[in-house]
Order: C-alpha cells, then structure tokens, then sequence
C-alpha cells in the first residue's frame, strides 16, 4: 500500500514524500531512515496523472535523458527537449514543473522529490547520491538496468501464466454453456420420457428447469457472486490471509521467499553501488518484501546498526540461502558488496524462473484433467437416461 509522508530535512522546507509499505508506521519508519523529520502520514490511493491515459514513464524518461546527456546537452536542456516532445498532459506538467525548480535554484533531486508519483524515493535517492560525486549519467544507467532486470522476471511470471489462465477461461465457459443453454433443453427430453432416471442425472434435469424458468435470475446471481468474491478477494487483510497460507505451502513458500529475496537484493545492490549507506539502503527496499519477512529485516537491521555483519545478520534471521550468504561474506572481505547483491539477485531470479517453469509443466496438465473431468462429469450425466434406456430396450 502507497503512504503520504510529509516530512523536514534539515532547514529545509517541507517534502512531500510516496513510500510502499504495509502500515503508517512502515512508512514513517522508512522515511526516518532516510534522514527526514515525520510531520504527517497518510494512506494514499494508486492514482494516474489528470487527463492523461497512463502513469509518468519513468524509464523512457531516464532512457532518453541519459542519451541527451551522452550526447553533451546539460541536465536542463535535456529535460527541457523532453518537454517539448511530450504530448500526454500529466507527464508533461510534471516535467515543466521539474524545470520551473531548477531554474529557481534547486537540485535535480529537490525537484524530483516535488513529484513522488512520478519519481519514487529509490529512483530520487539515486540521484542524490549522484549530485556528490558528480556522476549522474551513472546513477540514470544504473536504474534503467536494474528496473529491466526486475521487468524480466516479472515478464516470464506473466508469460508462464497465460496458456493456464487461457485454459480455465475456456474450460469455465463451455461448463456455462453446458449448463446453460444444453442441460435445459435436454431436460425436456427426460420429462417427457415419464421414466425413473439416476439422481445426478435428476439433480441436472432441475437445474435445467432452474435455469430455463429464471434464467435472469440466475445469471444476476452468479454476476453477483462473482463481484462479491472479487471484492472479497481485493480486500487487504483477505489478501494476507491469502499470501500466510501459501508461505505455509512447503515448495511453494520456498518459491515465494526467493522470487522476493531476489527483489530485495536487486534492490540493495543498485543502492549500495549508487553510494547509499546500507542502513538507509534497507530501509528504502523494506516495502519490496511481504510481510512474513519483515520482521525477520526488522530485527535483521537492528543486529546490523549494533555492529554485526550484514551477512551474520541476514543469516540468524533467514533473509539469506546459502548461495546468498556466501557472496555477502565475499562482498563484506572484498568491499564490494553492492556488485556481490546484484550477483545474489541474478542468481536467485534464474532460479525462481526454473522453479515457475517446473510449477507451470507440472499445473498444466493437472488442470486440463480437471477441465476433462468436469466437462466430462457433465456430458456424461446428461447421456446416462439415454443409456440405460438403450440398455433396456435390449
């Protein structure tokens, strides 16, 4: 869920801040860590810009910004030719807002920060690093590779779902039409035939005449049951009833902690390669990982700020694998320990890829038994009578 935070650094004047997180206090916390005083918090709601179709593209616009920069234009040149060329309402205020600081005097991570929607803490707190060492064009390559390496993983989840999802939509509307529009009209043959049949077989001869006599009925009660479920569904504590019970499926949880581990350390390591201490680093990734992991990164943090090593930390608190623990133990004796989290992240994404391909191999066919079973439970059921009557004419 999306926070509000309004908050002080320094002398300076108020921020409008957008953090991910799972409660006003996550947020706060988050924005704590990353050196502001908290005025206020509130839970805010995923909004699109006024008048335009889509949400600010974030990594187009460092895409090309950064090709400007290459090509020796300044930082306000660039954006000022963005600016020009941008067609869409939202995207365009925000740019010519970001110019309209930067000619008043601020930083490029000042007038980022006016627009959190569009620039969220990670992308801002990148660029921050930046302006202290000079070195922006590396701090806007950094973020376009690391939001495609998360845009890939995420892309082989959703091309992995498709061919399943297609079949239970499929599966699901020859049922309807079957027990729509096919049963009712062979209950008519059955009443007329004025013969005993099989119970299931009865059971579906009344549907059918459900069916045919409140036919409106019966579709506005099923429209109905299925806008209910999908509010029921939607509802945050429901969801997180939801994601406890599958943490508790033994392969399955294990799939989940590194799907999101992967995250987190993708996270870390263009953090920590972008100079942001480690402390301030997981406070801004904390709202990556769902809740089952983090009070495990909460006391994890604590250990670390004490002076423990971010390996020992991660470990006691199983925010690690044993691939994980040993190139943080690498990072931690060669000082490179932003290079060793990506390293970790690949890793983990490659193996959560596999674990998504075994899991698609092994549904597939068990949910087209199913598909068969239903579908075939039905045709059969419909056909029973006509069988047995064969049968006795015999």
């Amino acid at each position: 869920m999306q926070f509000q935070v309004r908050a002080l650094r320094g002398s300076s004047e108020i921020e409008s801040l957008l953090f991910e997180a799972s409660s006003e206090g996550e947020a706060a916390r988050q924005a704590r860590g990353l050196g502001y005083a908290v005025l206020a918090v509130k839970a805010k709601r995923a909004s699109r810009f006024p008048g335009s179709a889509s949400k600010f593209p974030l990594v187009l616009f460092s895409q090309e910004l950064l090709a400007l920069l290459e090509a020796g234009l300044s930082l306000v040149e660039g954006i000022e030719t963005l600016a020009e060329r941008e067609h869409r309402a939202g995207p365009k205020r925000v740019l010519e807002g970001v110019i309209a600081r930067l000619y008043e005097g601020q930083s490029f991570s000042s007038a980022l920060q006016q627009y959190p929607e569009a620039f969220p803490p990670l992308y801002v707190s990148g660029v921050r690093a930046s302006e202290r060492t000079g070195d922006l064009e590396n701090a806007l390559a950094r973020y376009i590779q690391y939001q495609s390496q998360l845009d890939v993983i995420r892309k082989r989840l959703i091309s992995a779902s498709i061919y399943p999802l297609l079949l239970m939509g499929v599966g699901l509307l020859v049922a309807l039409f079957l027990m729509g529009y096919v049963v009712p009209k062979f209950s008519h043959i059955y009443e007329d035939m004025g013969r005993d049949i099989p119970l299931l077989s009865r059971l579906l001869v009344h549907w059918g005449r459900l069916v045919e006599e409140h036919g409106l009925a019966v579709l506005a009660g099923f429209a109905g049951t299925v806008m209910l479920t999908s509010r029921v569904l939607m509802r945050p504590q429901v969801r997180r009833r939801i994601s406890r019970r599958l943490w508790e499926v033994p392969a399955l949880g294990e799939m989940l902690k590194t799907y999101h581990l992967a995250r987190f350390y993708r996270t870390l390591g263009m953090l920590g390669r972008g100079g942001i201490p480690v402390l301030a680093a997981i406070d801004m990734a904390a709202g990556l990982l769902p809740e089952v992991l983090r009070g495990n990164l909460d006391r994890a943090r604590e250990r670390i700020r004490e002076g423990q090593p971010i390996s020992r930390a991660m470990e006691e608190h199983g925010l690690t694998t044993p691939v994980a623990l040993r190139l943080l133990r690498v990072g931690e004796r060669t000082g490179r320990m932003g290079e060793m989290m990506e390293r970790i992240a690949s890793f983990h994404e490659e193996d959560a890829a596999r674990w998504t391909e075994w899991l698609v191999k092994l549904f597939e066919p068990l949910l087209m038994v199913v598909i068969g079973i239903v579908i075939g439970g039905v045709i059969f059921l419909m056909y029973m009578p006509i069988f047995e009557l064969a049968g006795s004419i015999q």
